[in-house]
């Protein structure tokens, strides 16, 4: 259907903490393998709602497109939403992480594919998917196919994917990930259920950026993280990329260490953080 859900991001600072401090060595791994803790990001994001109804009824739409500013959650929740739809015993919308599906997912099943679209963006790169796309799964009810910045397909990549949405095999699932939806076809669109992401609120980031930074024991304090989460306009991904960036000395994170490490007016920041 072409419904348009509205999305804003929960600020609890407790959504897969682990799985976000992506430029840490020590989580990245746990990242690429989308492990998720108990309070996960589908049970977390109350507008998840719609795709977890979706889950527990196996009503499950044959092409998504979830859209929004970059570092909102689109493709964290493509991947969650990926493995919910293929657990053997989905909790509440969300993967259990007990059952063989989840582990096999966990540890890299071929049964979820992300392509990068702005570097696979030609229509024979289409059309080879559209061959593959007719394999069966190998280990759980569905293949998904998450395409990440969407709107990079040539115009004859997009006719060549408007065939395979036309008449999708019964196992194959789409996730179009963009920035960009003004730029996507609109026979592509009308064929997709959408979700519209919005950029993080700044206390929802603050939160996020203290559990993290307490869990990688970095000593801040809380206004310089609000200077950190107004500099990252929303954007989770940019949020934790400046932390990552102003714990490399491994210092009490201040106000003064994030003006001076980013190159920001000391007088303009401590006032955005009143």
């Amino acid at each position: 259907s072409g419904n348009s859900i509205k999305i804003t991001i929960d600020a609890s600072p407790k959504i897969a903490a682990n799985e976000m401090f992506k430029t840490s060595k020590k989580l990245r791994q746990k990242a690429q393998n989308i492990e998720i803790q108990k309070e996960n990001l589908l049970t977390k994001l109350e507008f998840l709602n719609s795709l977890k109804n979706a889950i527990n009824k196996q009503k499950i739409a044959h092409a998504y497109i979830f859209s929004g500013p970059r570092g909102t959650g689109k493709t964290s929740c493509a991947k969650l939403f990926a493995k919910a739809i293929n657990c053997l015993n989905p909790q509440n919308g969300s993967p259990c992480e007990q059952c063989e599906n989840c582990k096999a997912l966990s540890s890299g099943s071929t049964d979820i594919f992300e392509i990068d679209a702005a570097s696979n963006n030609r229509v024979e790169e289409i059309r080879d998917l559209r061959e593959k796309v007719q394999f069966s799964p190998l280990i759980g009810r569905y293949k998904v196919y998450i395409i990440d910045e969407v709107h990079m397909l040539s115009s004859g990549a997009f006719n060549a994917l408007l065939k395979t949405l036309e008449e999708p095999p019964a196992h194959a699932i789409f996730i179009l990930a963009t920035t960009e939806l003004h730029k996507l076809p609109s026979t592509i669109v009308s064929r997709c259920q959408r979700h519209d992401f919005r950029r993080i609120a700044t206390d929802a980031l603050v939160a996020r950026l203290s559990y993290i930074a307490d869990e990688e024991k970095i000593e801040y304090t809380p206004d310089a993280l609000r200077i950190i989460a107004k500099m990252a306009q929303g954007g989770m991904r940019d949020a934790i990329s400046l932390l990552e960036l102003c714990s490399g000395s491994r210092e009490l994170i201040t106000p003064e260490l994030v003006n001076s490490t980013l190159g920001t007016g000391g007088r303009d920041s401590s006032e955005q953080v009143v």
